[in-house]
């Protein structure tokens, strides 16, 4: 246990204090923005939007989470898609000696306005980390009316 120490990260990042935080160097090299690991820790998740004449698309990419993971809600043509997911402590391993072990909580979500929409018609799917939402849009009732001329 005397390899164990504390661990304090360095606010104003490693390059204002040259090669003195190799810890902290080495912490940030491997929780760069390109690491795959990374994609889960940011805020927000990449969301697609498709158009035709009869409905929107929305495709969000969650990969990791469940349909119990999800939410997705519409409030005066706002959709919101919340995701959250936490990991739980495992008694399970009570026997395993961990001199460091992490628990990751995540919250994301993603707020879009559509106008002229069917809010009855909704329909979501959540399948291997693609959440697909079908929002139907409002048969547009045609307001023209000829007038006989006399």
């Amino acid at each position: 246990m005397t390899n164990l120490r504390p661990f304090r990260r360095n606010e104003l990042g490693s390059l204002d204090r040259g090669f003195e935080d190799f810890y902290n160097m080495i912490d940030d090299f491997f929780n760069d923005d390109f690491t795959p690991s990374r994609a889960m820790k940011s805020e927000s998740f990449k969301v697609d939007v498709l158009e035709d004449e009869k409905e929107y698309k929305v495709e969000a990419e969650l990969p990791g989470f469940e349909k119990g993971d999800v939410e997705v809600t519409l409030d005066d043509g706002k959709l919101t898609i919340l995701a959250e997911k936490t990991e739980e402590k495992d008694d399970s391993n009570k026997d395993k000696n961990y001199i460091h072990k992490e628990r990751k909580s995540t919250t994301m979500q993603r707020t879009m306005y559509f106008k002229d929409i069917d809010e009855d018609g909704l329909e979501a799917n959540l399948e291997k980390g693609l959440l697909t939402v079908v929002i139907p849009k409002k048969e547009e009732v045609s307001t023209k009316k000829k007038i006989e001329i006399k």
